[in-house]
């Protein structure tokens, strides 16, 4: 898995998850501009990548405008010469239920996570183009854009419109060579650790130093490095074939998002009325129905 040869820009990468992104990527080779809003944030994470070995620059700026997306590029150019991967991570959190959310609490989230990773594709995008050799698109989604969650209108609804733009930028970018990917971690963080079903398990981890395996194997959560191996999968040649997928990670897990499919049809003549839906809701469609949220082990919920 070498990527000596490679540049990339992982935003929101100053800690948590984007910092474990950014470590792989450069113990695999790649030379990496570091990014958070924070200077010392990002400065000290430089220093911990170049201190093992590795290639690192900053770029210090809130994620969302075209102005910080093309200051990305231009550290990543300006710094290594190119730009080949562009992992899109930078995110807030804004959680209330719909009606008490306000305006602000929703744009914030959706112009951090949607309108800066589409920004900061498209800046990565013409300049991969323009070196004519192709790239790696790879965007951070969630299980609460594949499944809702509760709480987080504006988050479940910037993840989910990110796997949509990934799988129309695979048919887009195809031509030039560039793969468009998400990736849906689930890993203890600073935004997974005050959930309250999960709080008891990462307390105790603290102590053991481990999640047991009904959080590792049937939550799929870990720790930041346990999801960032397949970063640098779908960053290398070996991932070339691999675009338009949504790969959901944590602890001991790995696992593909099936693409939305039609889990249940029927056929009237002359089209559907309300009374012809109600005729054949029951026989036709009720036992289709689908969960909403994450469905978590019976022994995590009873607590």
């Amino acid at each position: 898995m070498d990527l000596s040869n490679k540049v990339a820009v992982v935003t929101g990468s100053g800690q948590g998850l984007g910092l474990a992104y950014a470590r792989d990527l450069a113990a695999h080779g790649a030379a990496v501009v570091i990014n958070d809003v924070n200077k010392t944030t990002a400065d000290s994470a430089v220093a911990d990548i170049v201190d093992a070995g590795g290639r690192a620059v900053a770029v210090v700026a809130p994620v969302g405008s075209t102005e910080t997306a093309r200051a990305l590029v231009r550290g990543a150019v300006e710094a290594f010469g190119r730009l080949d991967i562009m992992v899109t991570n930078a995110g807030i959190l804004r959680d209330k239920v719909l009606w008490k959310m306000t305006d602000d609490d929703f744009d914030a989230v959706i112009d951090v996570h949607l309108r800066g990773t589409f920004t900061c594709v498209r800046e990565a995008v013409l300049t991969m183009r323009e070196q004519g050799d192709g790239g790696r698109i790879i965007c951070i989604g969630s299980p609460a854009g594949q499944r809702g969650n509760f709480g987080q209108t504006n988050y479940s609804g910037a993840k989910a419109a990110i796997v949509g733009m990934v799988r129309t930028w695979a048919m887009e970018l195809v031509r030039a060579g560039i793969t468009a990917n998400a990736v849906c971690p689930v890993a203890v963080t600073a935004m997974t650790e005050t959930v309250p079903i999960f709080a008891p398990y990462i307390e105790a981890a603290r102590t053991t130093g481990a999640l047991p395996p009904i959080m590792r194997r049937e939550v799929g959560m870990g720790s930041p490095e346990d999801a960032a191996g397949i970063v640098s999968f779908l960053a290398s040649e070996s991932a070339s074939g691999i675009t338009g997928q949504a790969f959901s990670v944590g602890g001991d897990r790995l696992a593909l998002w099936s693409h939305p499919e039609l889990t249940a049809q029927s056929f009237h003549d002359n089209g559907w009325s309300a009374d012809d839906i109600a005729g054949r809701w029951t026989a036709d469609f009720d036992a289709a129905l689908q969960t909403v949220g994450e469905q978590f082990p019976a022994e995590l919920t009873a607590k």
